[in-house]
C-alpha cells in the first residue's frame, strides 16, 4: 500500500481521504484551518455525508488516517499528493487560483522526496500544464514532480459509493507511466479507466457537470411549456426516458441545480468559451433559465395571494440544493427566501439537516422545529428540497393546522389530486393538468 497525503479537507478532499484509507492506503490529510483540523483529530467531520462519519472514524482508530496543520508532516514519506482545496469562481465565471497557487506552492516549497501531484479539484483548464511551467521556470527540479489529472464525479448523498464503484477513472497525464502508478492505487476498482492528456481530462470534468446541467435545465424548461398547455411533465419524462438514448437520470422537473459544483462548473465553462471566442449562447442559457427556475416558486406564491403576500406567513419546506447533504451553496431555496422576503412575506423555514447553518448565513430568517410547527398558520407551503421525511407528512394534520392551504410543490413530492381532496391549493412543477381542478379552490 502506498503512503498519500490529501492537501484540503473540503468535501472532496475528505471522501478521497477517508476512501482511500479505507482500501488500505496510509493517508494523512493537511488543511490550514486549525479548528477543522483539531475537530477531525479526534474524529468529528463537520459536513454530513452518508458514512462518512463512521468511514473516518474507523480509519483514523486503525492508524490509516490522521489530520495535519504542518505541510512538512502531512508530506512526510508521501509518494503521492491528491490536491483537494476549493476552486472557486467569480460571478462571471472567471476561476480564482489563489487557494490553488497557494496549496501547490506549499507543496513544491516543502516536499523532500519525489511526488506524484494528483489534481483532484475541479481546475481550470491548462492548471496542469501551469504547473508544469512553474516547475520548468522556477527553482524546483521538475524531475522530481509528476503531474497527474484525476477529476472527481462525486454526487454529494452518495459520495462513499461513487468514489468506491466509480462509472470511469479518468487520468490526465504528460507520460503514462505516471497513469499507470496512480492507477495502481484504485486498483481494486472495477471501472473504466481513460488515459488522456492534462487538458482533455480538466475538460472532461467541466463537459460532464455542463451537459447535466443542460438536461435539468431542459426538463425545467419542458416543464414550463406543459403548465401552459394543460400536459403532466411527470408523464412527459417517462415516456422520454422509455428511449434507450435518453434514460431516465437527471430529467426530473423542479427548482433547477444548485450545490458547489454544477453552478460554478457552468459559469467557468461559459468563461472559457467568451476567453477562447466561441458562440456561448447555450451554456448562457442554460444559467438564465436554472434562474428562472427558482422564482417559478415565489411567482406561484404571489399568483395564490396577490396582494395578501405582503406580511402573510410562508414555511419553506427544505433549505439544502438536494437531499442527503447539509450542503446549503447556491441552493434554491436561499433565493426563493430572499425574494420571498423581498416581497414583504414573513418567512419560516424547516430542514432536517441545515438549520445549524443558517445562523450562518447572511440571510435572517424564523426556523421551525419541524414540518407540523412550520405550517402552523401558515398560508402558504413551499418544497423546495425533496427529503424522505416530507413524503411521510401527516398531510391531513398539516392541513388542519394552515391558515390558508396552499402548497407548491417545487419537486413533485406529492400527488396533487390526494392534496386537492384535502382542500389545497396545489401547484406543481409542469403539472398543467391539474389546473382546472386548482380553479375549483380559489386562493
Amino acid at each position: 500500500m502506498s503512503n498519500i497525503a490529501i492537501v484540503g479537507t473540503g468535501y472532496v478532499g475528505l471522501v478521497t481521504g477517508a476512501c482511500m484509507a479505507e482500501l488500505g492506503h496510509r493517508v494523512r490529510c493537511i488543511d490550514i484551518d486549525a479548528a477543522k483540523i483539531a475537530s477531525l483529530q479526534k474524529g468529528q467531520v463537520p459536513i454530513f455525508e452518508p458514512g462518512l462519519q463512521e468511514l473516518t472514524h474507523r480509519n483514523l482508530e486503525a492508524g490509516r488516517l490522521s489530520f495535519h496543520l504542518d505541510y512538512a508532516q502531512g508530506l512526510h514519506a508521501s509518494e503521492f499528493v491528491f490536491v483537494c482545496v476549493d476552486t472557486p469562481t467569480r460571478p462571471d465565471g472567471r476561476p480564482v487560483r489563489d487557494r490553488l497557487e497557494a496549496a501547490i506552492e506549499a507543496i513544491l516549497d516543502t516536499a523532500t522526496e519525489p511526488v506524484t501531484l494528483i489534481l483532484k479539484s475541479t481546475v481550470p483548464v491548462g492548471t496542469g500544464a501551469w504547473i508544469r511551467e512553474k516547475l520548468a521556470r522556477g527553482d524546483f527540479d521538475a524531475c522530481q514532480f509528476a503531474i497527474v489529472s484525476c477529476p472527481e464525479f462525486l454526487s454529494e448523498g452518495s459520495a462513499i459509493q461513487d468514489f468506491m464503484r466509480p462509472d470511469r477513472i479518468v487520468l490526465g497525464c504528460m507520460d503514462r507511466r505516471d497513469a499507470r502508478q496512480v492507477a495502481d492505487l484504485f486498483r481494486s476498482m472495477d471501472a473504466p479507466l481513460l488515459v488522456t492528456d492534462l487538458k482533455t481530462a480538466e475538460m472532461i470534468k467541466f463537459a460532464s457537470n455542463a451537459y447535466l446541467a443542460t438536461r435539468i435545465t431542459f426538463v425545467n424548461h419542458v416543464a414550463r411549456i406543459c403548465e401552459k398547455v394543460g400536459v403532466s411533465i411527470d408523464e412527459v419524462t417517462r415516456g422520454m426516458a422509455l428511449d434507450a438514448r435518453i434514460g431516465p437520470q437527471f430529467l426530473k422537473a423542479g427548482l433547477g441545480f444548485g450545490g458547489s459544483c454544477f453552478p460554478k462548473d457552468v459559469r467557468a465553462l461559459n468563461y472559457l468559451a467568451r476567453a477562447e471566442a466561441v458562440d456561448y449562447d447555450l451554456l448562457a442559457a442554460v444559467l438564465k433559465v436554472n434562474g428562472q427556475a427558482r422564482l417559478w416558486a415565489v411567482e406561484q406564491v404571489t399568483d395564490c395571494l396577490g396582494a395578501a403576500l405582503a406580511g402573510a406567513s410562508v414555511g419553506v419546506l427544505g433549505l439544502t440544493f438536494k437531499p442527503g447533504t447539509d450542503d446549503l451553496r447556491e441552493a434554491p431555496a436561499l433565493d426563493i427566501v430572499a425574494e420571498l422576503q423581498a416581497r414583504g412575506a414573513q418567512v419560516r423555514v424547516y430542514d432536517p439537516m441545515a438549520l445549524a447553518r443558517v445562523q450562518a448565513l447572511p440571510l435572517r430568517v424564523d426556523t421551525a422545529a419541524d414540518p407540523y410547527a412550520l405550517a402552523q398558520d401558515a398560508d402558504a407551503l413551499i418544497v423546495c428540497t425533496e427529503w424522505d421525511e416530507f413524503r411521510g407528512l401527516d398531510m391531513p394534520r398539516v392541513a388542519s393546522l394552515m391558515r390558508r392551504r396552499i402548497l407548491v410543490d417545487g419537486r413533485n413530492v406529492y400527488d396533487p389530486f390526494a392534496l386537492q381532496a384535502l382542500g389545497f391549493v396545489y401547484r406543481g412543477v409542469g403539472r398543467g393538468h391539474v389546473a382546472g381542478q386548482q380553479a375549483a379552490h380559489p386562493c
